[in-house]
C-alpha cells in the first residue's frame, strides 16, 4: 500500500480545518489562561508544517491524521483536559454503560489523547525519517518509535517546567496530573504504546511512502 503526497487541494483544505478548529476552541474556552498554554506548541507547529510542505511534504492520510490529533487536543484545550465531559457524551450516544464506568473516577480523556498522539502522529514521523535521514530493515520502524517516546518525554518536561513557572490553579490545569504521581510516566507509556501499535499496522500493511517507492522502482530498472 503506498499514499502519495497531494500537490494540490487536500493539504490546503486540512490546513484550513486545522485554523478553523483552533479558533473554535478558543470560544469561550474554560480558562483562557490553560487554552493560551496548551496551544503554545500549536502556534509552532501548524506553521511549521505550512512552510515545510513545499519542500517536504506528507501523505494525506499523515495530515488527516494530524489534524484527528488537533481536533482532540483542542477539544482538551478548551475544557482543560480534566474537566472534558466526555461521560455525558457517551451517555448521549446511548451508551449508559461506558458513561457511568467513565465518570465514576479519574477523567481518562487527557490519557486517551496521549494514546491516541503515538497512534496519530507515528505516520508522519515515519515519513520525516524517509525524507530527512532514510533508516534501513527493521530501524525503519524502531526509530519512529523511539523519535515519539522521545518527544512525549519533552512534553512532560515542558509541563512540569510550565506548572512550577506559573503554579496555583493554572499549574495544576496545565500539568493535569489529578492527583496521579505516576501520571507522566502513563503518559508517556501510552503515547509509545499508540506508536508502537501504529508501525506495527504499517509494517504489517508493508506501507511506504510514494517518494520511496518510486526511488525504489526507478532504482531497479
Amino acid at each position: 500500500m503506498h499514499l502519495m503526497p497531494h500537490p494540490h487541494r487536500l493539504p490546503r483544505l486540512l490546513c484550513f480545518a486545522a485554523v478553523a478548529v483552533v479558533i473554535l476552541s478558543g470560544i469561550r474556552p474554560a480558562d483562557w489562561q490553560d487554552w493560551l498554554l496548551e496551544n503554545a506548541l500549536v502556534a509552532v507547529a501548524l506553521p511549521l508544517l505550512v512552510f515545510g510542505y513545499r519542500r517536504m511534504p506528507f501523505s494525506d492520510a499523515s495530515y488527516v491524521s494530524l489534524l484527528l490529533f488537533l481536533c482532540l487536543h483542542e477539544i482538551g484545550a478548551h475544557y482543560t483536559y480534566s474537566e472534558v465531559p466526555y461521560p455525558r457524551w457517551l451517555d448521549a450516544c446511548g451508551l449508559t454503560s461506558l458513561g457511568e464506568m467513565a465518570s465514576s473516577g479519574r477523567n481518562h480523556f487527557d490519557r486517551a489523547v496521549h494514546f491516541a498522539y503515538g497512534v496519530l502522529v507515528t505516520p508522519a514521523v515515519v515519513e520525516l525519517f524517509a525524507w530527512r535521514a532514510p533508516p534501513r530493515g527493521i530501524w525503519r520502524w524502531i526509530l519512529p518509535v523511539t523519535f515519539v517516546m522521545s518527544h512525549s518525554l519533552i512534553y512532560e518536561l515542558v509541563e512540569w517546567m510550565g506548572a512550577e513557572s506559573f503554579g496555583g490553579d493554572l499549574g495544576q490545569a496545565y500539568l493535569g496530573t489529578q492527583g496521579d504521581v505516576w501520571d507522566a510516566q502513563k503518559d508517556m507509556a501510552l503515547a509509545s504504546l499508540g506508536s508502537a501499535l501504529a508501525v506495527l499496522v504499517l509494517a504489517t500493511c508493508r506501507w511506504r511512502p510514494m517518494f520511496i517507492a518510486r526511488d525504489a522502482s526507478a532504482s531497479s530498472v
